[in-house]
């Protein structure tokens, strides 16, 4: 669940053991096990509340916690944001998936103490060449914010490298909304923009945990939220993709413990 940029901050980072990344990771592969069961599952026809029930009972069958629902009043465990839809759209028994579309699922868990979180986005039928593109970008963004996450790096490493490559390929990066630290809080400093803000921001340490999530749009940057209080969409209703990995930094390569298997 991306965190609303707050430019204020000042939150006290916090680095985790070897242990509490273990049980981190358990959390995630939990998570990741969830996304690729929804993944084969989501085809046309299919409601965005179907996603949702699946998503909880998984869950709770691996002595798990829905993380999302009820998080400051969010109704859905899963956030399931269609086209338009940027990220926290909620599952509804009434919005059917439709050839053509592609539907961003953001899932985590509370499982031991911890938290994890990561989102893919995935086509339904078949899609246009510019859409297709866009999912590819994105995702591929994500790698290479992935790649800076390394210790002595900064936070703006990984801002930049994914910005950078985004608008180079011609799409929009959201800006209201960012990634963020995780561990016992769902949202914990620092938060990790997907969009450079200078070379003062945080420096990265073994044992941070981030949740880093690139939301682009393939038009304007700008997005607004509805009336429901969570839905965030485009401000030109133009389709928006979004990829997230929980990655521990370490003092080698980074972890990515919410990586799928295959």
């Amino acid at each position: 669940m991306a965190a609303e940029h707050d430019r204020g901050g000042g939150r006290k980072i916090i680095v985790k053991s070897a242990e509490q990344i273990s049980i981190m990771q358990e959390a995630n592969q939990i998570v990741a096990q969830t996304l690729s069961m929804l993944e084969k599952t989501i085809d046309v026809g299919v409601t965005t509340w179907d996603l949702d029930q699946l998503a909880e009972r998984n869950c709770l069958h691996h002595k798990a916690k829905p993380a999302f629902k009820g998080y400051r009043g969010f109704p859905g465990s899963l956030c399931v944001s269609v086209n338009e839809e940027v990220v926290h759209g909620i599952p509804s028994r009434k919005k059917k998936l439709k050839n053509g579309d592609i539907v961003s699922i953001d899932f985590g868990v509370l499982y031991r103490g911890y938290y994890g979180d990561s989102a893919i986005t995935v086509p339904v039928g078949t899609v246009g060449d510019r859409v297709a593109r866009l999912l590819a970008v994105t995702k591929e963004s994500l790698e290479r914010g992935i790649a800076q996450a390394r210790e002595g790096n900064r936070v703006g490493d990984i801002s930049q490298a994914v910005q950078n490559y985004v608008e180079a390929e011609g799409f929009a990066i959201v800006r209201q909304f960012v990634g963020h630290g995780i561990g016992t809080s769902l949202h914990e400093a620092p938060e990790i923009p997907n969009f450079y803000q200078g070379e003062t921001t945080q420096r990265l340490l073994p044992g941070m945990v981030l949740a880093i999530e690139p939301m682009v749009n393939m038009g304007t940057h700008k997005v607004k939220v509805l009336r429901d209080g969570w839905t965030v969409i485009t401000d030109d209703l133009l389709p928006s993709a979004h990829y997230e990995h929980s990655v521990a930094v370490t003092e080698g390569e980074p972890l990515v413990l919410s990586l799928r298997s295959g």
